[in-house]
């Protein structure tokens, strides 16, 4: 069963709440007002119908002949009416009621000298039966007064308090839903904020905060925050200042190391073996220099400075074409998607795919661009034997082996190359991953938000 979510539990509360409440009111409405209503009603039927009693037992004592003619004129009404028993007879005047529909309880009340009421529903129509004795006779008097407009108001009273009810309910979920959304903003400030650090932008804060129960909160997260920035900011520095401290020995021991290659053929057997050895590494610390100091620098870069639109096609083409590898075949869709970027960053990005394709994967097999799902997508698939799902968040770690050494060739690098592209990706509001190649090997997938065009 799904959950609701904490604001809409604050909204449901607050509406159930809202309709127990005004349900309540409503209750005691309706009792104390069709109560008293009621109750005056019957008070006005029950004196009118002792007035007409005693004009009826009068005018029997005396033995008047326009007895009828007296009832009629005692009816208020179209539905009101008047019925006398009186020597086994019912005289009935206003409108026409068969008297065998009255109960007889009712009648005999009056026979036997005890006035009654009582409500009924005669002939569809609601009603109250008020029952009097003839005190000159053994007869009883019947005045039946029509409760239409009663029952009518009734009617309007019980359907505007369930409809106030209702409203009410309704306007306890929306103020439930308004006061949620308003109580839970601080919260989805900081998950917002903590979505941006977690996603690489150190500068996120949370506003201030005026309310006091909340200052707290928003101060110990912006401290957090600033330390967070501060600790990367200067393991950025430290990379950096480590790196080029490091230029100016690596850059004679590169050179010195390539007129060793050049020489090699002078140098036979082991001493060879150890030269070859020693200028592949030589090799290997300097991109992992270069490396460290393109992380270092985009780690103390707040945010790209230059962004520009990018025919994401032509880019990859021309880095394809860059390389010393030989020609591998682009798959370009139409339209060319564009992006809005930094071009020296995704020429980095899309050179070290490449370059991890060719180093640790047997080559690049093939390299797509394309638009898909409103994304624009490269695809880099290599030769080699893929990498398996537990390692594929792993491998754009800083300084990541684990168990791929062995498993991409001996040369398993610095596991900065990757992690670069993943940095840079995720400037540009992307993401990189990687998925099986149909065929066996791997593809990598860089996704990027498409400009508008």
């Amino acid at each position: 069963m799904p959950r609701f979510s904490l604001r809409w539990r604050v909204a449901l509360a607050m509406g159930l709440g809202s309709v127990l409440l005004t349900s309540a009111v409503a209750v005691a409405i309706w009792n104390l007002t069709s109560g008293y209503m009621l109750r005056q009603r019957e008070q006005s039927a029950v004196r009118q119908a002792e007035v007409n009693v005693r004009l009826v037992d009068a005018a029997l004592s005396s033995g008047s002949d326009g007895l009828t003619g007296l009832l009629t004129g005692l009816t208020t009404g179209p539905d009101s009416t008047v019925l006398l028993f009186h020597d086994r007879q019912v005289l009935t005047s206003g409108r026409q009621v068969d008297a065998r529909v009255l109960p007889h309880g009712l009648v005999d009340l009056g026979r036997r000298g005890t006035p009654a009421a009582q409500r009924l529903v005669v002939d569809g129509i609601p009603v109250l039966a008020v029952t009097l004795p003839i005190e000159s006779t053994d007869g009883a008097y019947v005045e039946l007064a029509p409760l239409v407009q009663l029952d009518r108001t009734f009617r309007f009273l019980s359907a505007l308090l369930v409809a106030v009810t209702v409203v009410s309910g309704l306007l306890g979920v929306a103020l439930g839903s308004w006061a949620g959304r308003r109580a839970l903003r601080p919260l989805t400030e900081l998950t917002e904020a903590a979505s941006r650090i977690a996603g690489g932008d150190l500068r996120a804060r949370l506003p201030t905060q005026t309310d006091p129960d909340l200052t707290s909160l928003a101060t110990t997260f912006n401290a957090t925050a600033e330390a967070l920035e501060q600790r990367v900011r200067r393991d950025a520095r430290f990379a950096g200042d480590v790196s080029h401290e490091l230029r100016s020995p690596l850059t004679t021991m590169v050179n010195a190391a390539e007129v060793l290659r050049r020489r090699r053929v002078e140098v036979p057997g082991t001493a060879g073996k150890a030269l070859d050895l020693l200028t592949s590494e030589v090799d290997r610390f300097a991109r992992m220099v270069v490396d460290l100091l393109e992380i270092s620098r985009a780690d103390q870069q707040a945010e790209d400075p230059t962004l520009e639109t990018i025919d994401l096609t032509s880019l990859v083409a021309n880095v394809v074409a860059a390389r010393p590898d030989g020609p591998v075949p682009v798959d370009a869709g139409s339209p060319p998607p564009q992006v809005l970027g930094d071009r020296r960053r995704l020429d980095r990005a899309v050179d070290n795919l490449l370059d991890n394709a060719e180093r640790h994967a047997g080559g690049v097999v093939r390299v797509g661009v394309r638009s898909h799902g409103g994304k624009a997508r490269i695809e880099v698939d290599d030769a080699g034997p893929g990498v398996p799902p537990e390692l594929r968040d792993r491998i754009f770690d800083r300084f990541d082996r684990g168990a791929r050494a062995g498993r991409r060739g001996a040369d398993t690098g610095s596991g900065l190359g990757l992690a670069l592209v993943a940095q840079h990706v995720q400037r540009h509001g992307g993401t990189v991953r990687v998925e099986d190649r149909p065929g066996g090997g791997a593809r990598f997938v860089v996704e990027l938000p498409e400009a508008e065009r």
